[in-house]
């Protein structure tokens, strides 16, 4: 499938699979960047995407991402098909869950993308659902 992308700067790279089986494309720092302890930071994943009709970027953490001390502060980013403007670069809001100083460099794989599909949502509301209540939060057992 044709994506357009737009690279912010020329000198990094596309973000790209780095293994043959791999779902998901690693996005890497367009800048470097000091995240304080306990601190939100945003950092610039050096592109702008134009999903197809119908998709739309999953922007998730890399596993290794804890390893720095760094989480996605708000677990994923959604990148929509009408988010594509040629200054609507994709960023990484990363919480620093340290007591230190965590540096991010200039093409540190932090980040990675999936493309997915979607379908709209068409509403039947109902008053009954005509199903069992479940409970949910561990409803199953251990």
């Amino acid at each position: 499938m044709k994506v357009k992308i737009r690279r912010v700067d020329k000198s990094l790279p596309l973000p790209r699979y780095h293994t043959d089986g791999a779902a998901a494309l690693d996005c890497c720092a367009r800048e470097k960047n000091i995240v304080e302890p306990n601190q939100l930071a945003y950092i610039p994943l050096n592109v702008c995407v134009k999903p197809p009709k119908n998709h739309f970027v999953l922007l998730v953490a890399r596993s290794s991402l804890p390893k720095k001390g760094l989480i996605l502060a708000n677990g994923v980013g959604i990148g929509d098909e009408d988010f594509s403007g040629n200054n609507d670069e994709y960023k990484a809001v990363v919480y620093n869950y340290t007591a230190d100083k965590i540096t991010v460099e200039r093409g540190d794989r932090i980040a990675q993308m999936i493309l997915l599909p979607f379908d709209k949502v068409e509403w039947e509301e109902v008053d009954d659902m005509d199903s069992k209540d479940r409970g949910g939060f561990g409803s199953t057992g251990k």
